[in-house]
């Protein structure tokens, strides 16, 4: 026996982007009302034109996932529109250009440079700063201020967004890969902290998933693939990108408590193989 999607109420954080707000879809059209949360309000409430055009139920909010007195103040909003919610989804994150070096490994040219070139010596900490808030404050603050209400109530679950970046840290983005290796001990730590109250937490770890953050570093101007997305198909033996659909299967596994009540602490991988590949 399968949950009754239509009596649960989800928030999704970051659900004006690519993955989150069709997963947002996806989940409404079970009948799971959701509250979607997005920096911008115009993002969020396409989703939600999205959604209830569908036929199905979604309000919008725009959301600063380190601004924990706003935060507070929307689940107010949410819990007086919705009731009780059932479902986190912790998606809001991404990466900074300014946290990254220019190249894959070091060369002393680098530090002689006068050109625009990043070497690691050359990231500004603040950056690094910048990434770690968005990625790991970003889920720990709205887990604060969500989980609160989530404690004891029937098949609740908190679902965050880690990265195959955690555990094979990508070259260049040392800001992201550090930072979403942060969120996986953070969910390990909220899984055990929670299991008693019957609160469950995991995360999926996405492989390359062409996003409007990413496109233009994983596609060229006439829509051919650069340098470094042939790197990663080589290195994908599904050879092939994900596409938002892809998620949706685990995503809602993890929702459900029928398929994974005995399921916490875990760590998903939707990477078409690219965590299991060697490289030969």
């Amino acid at each position: 026996m399968y949950m009754e999607w239509g009596n649960k109420v989800a928030v999704i954080t970051g659900a004006g982007g690519v993955l989150l707000s069709a997963y947002a879809k996806e989940l409404a059209s079970k009948g799971v009302k959701i509250a979607v949360l997005s920096r911008s309000f115009e993002h969020a409430q396409r989703t939600v034109d999205e959604i209830t055009t569908a036929g199905n139920i979604a309000k919008a909010y725009a959301c600063d996932v380190l601004d924990k007195k706003s935060l507070i103040e929307i689940e107010k909003q949410i819990y007086e529109s919705f009731g009780q919610y059932h479902i986190l989804i912790n998606g809001a994150g991404g990466n900074m250009p300014n946290a990254s070096t220019t190249n894959e490994t070091f060369i002393f040219e680098d530090l002689n440079s006068s050109s625009n070139t990043r070497s690691f010596f050359d990231i500004d900490s603040n950056e690094i700063e910048k990434v770690f808030s968005i990625n790991f404050l970003g889920t720990f603050i709205v887990s604060q201020v969500f989980a609160k209400r989530m404690l004891g109530v029937k098949g609740a679950t908190i679902i965050n967004f880690s990265s195959m970046a955690a555990q094979k840290p990508m070259t260049k983005v040392v800001g992201y890969s550090a930072a979403k290796a942060a969120v996986d001990n953070l969910t390990r730590w909220l899984a055990v902290h929670f299991a008693e109250q019957g609160l469950r937490v995991n995360a999926v770890a996405p492989g390359f998933f062409i996003t409007n953050q990413n496109r233009t570093l994983l596609t060229n101007s006439d829509g051919s693939l650069t340098k470094r997305s042939h790197k990663i198909i080589g290195h994908t033996p599904m050879r092939r990108f994900g596409k938002a659909c892809d998620l949706f299967g685990t995503l809602s596994w993890l929702c459900d408590e029928d398929a994974s009540g005995f399921v916490t602490g875990s760590i998903i991988d939707v990477d078409g193989g690219f965590q299991s590949y060697s490289g030969v």
